[in-house]
């Protein structure tokens, strides 16, 4: 009981109180509170940590360990805080703290939209959203075993999908059990969402594909659906200046492929262009096990 409460409470800390700051400080002031709480160890202790073993393991710690994780902890912090920063503020936020690189894509035809657990994501499909795109957002099954028995966690993550939702226009799919809709979703010219680098044993089918120099497993199915469909591929970031608090979001339109093995290294080399820009940035580094296929040095 005792071991509930203290996880629920940090649940409360971790998701809500602490991000929730980005409501009601101006930007500028709530940036360097961030920067501060980010030196906190116990903050996103155990996540945080298991990200810079898998990271050495790999050789993406880089050589100051302790700016390395306190990276990883503000780009948590602000990605959780970018749910409540997008409750409260309008689209001249977005257009006063987020530079855009590229545009896009217009016309009636269905786009398939990828990105990656890196960076700060809320604010690039915010951007779409006003750019008049209306893809309907894959999710993941809320009802696994990493919300049971965790309260606060499942309604912070009820919450955020139904803020995706609003902030698309679009309801989200939810990729495990809804397949026959995302295939009519692409055959009826509508657009979808979805972030791609997730562990293969998350998918029915997956692929072998290069990342940062070793061999990853990742799911199949989008990819092979972007195949078949002739759907115009599209993938964009979202970063943070973890100096100012400034975002910016690229663009990159890649059009159609005719084999899944071209997309995916296409795709997947965006992946890792982007981490070896900023390493800590990555989000799954935690589970890096699941996703690389190759051992990590001792």
């Amino acid at each position: 009981m005792m071991q509930r409460f203290r996880t629920e409470l940090r649940d409360l800390v971790e998701l809500v109180l602490l991000p929730g700051l980005a409501a009601i400080l101006p930007w500028c002031w709530c940036f360097p509170v961030f920067k501060r709480l980010a030196r906190l160890r116990w903050l996103y202790r155990e996540p945080c940590e298991t990200a810079l073993q898998q990271a050495r393991s790999r050789g993406w710690a880089g050589e100051d360990e302790a700016h390395w994780i306190w990276v990883r902890r503000l780009v948590t912090l602000v990605d959780h805080a970018d749910h409540y920063l997008g409750l409260s503020r309008g689209d001249a936020w977005m257009r006063k703290h987020m530079q855009v690189e590229g545009t896009w894509p217009t016309g009636e035809q269905g786009v398939l939209l990828f990105t990656f657990h890196w960076g700060a994501g809320y604010w690039g499909l915010r951007h779409a959203a006003a750019q008049g795109l209306r893809p309907h957002a894959l999710v993941a099954t809320l009802s696994s075993q990493a919300y049971q028995g965790r309260t606060v966690m499942s309604w912070y993550a009820r919450s955020r999908n139904a803020h995706v939702a609003r902030t698309l226009g679009s309801t989200t799919i939810d990729v495990v059990q809804q397949l026959k809709q995302i295939i009519k979703a692409l055959r009826d010219k509508h657009s979808l969402l979805g972030v791609v680098d997730v562990p293969a044993d998350a998918a029915q089918v997956s692929m072998s594909v290069e990342l940062l120099g070793l061999q990853a497993r990742v799911p199949r199915g989008l990819l092979r659906l972007a195949i078949d469909q002739k759907v115009p591929v599209v993938i964009y970031i979202t970063g943070l200046n973890a100096t100012n608090g400034q975002r910016f979001l690229r663009i990159k339109q890649i059009g159609v492929y005719t084999t899944v093995e071209g997309l995916a290294t296409d795709v997947f080399g965006e992946l890792a262009h982007i981490i070896a820009e900023d390493a800590p940035a990555w989000h799954f580094w935690g589970i890096a096990e699941r996703i690389f296929t190759d051992q990590p040095r001792a």
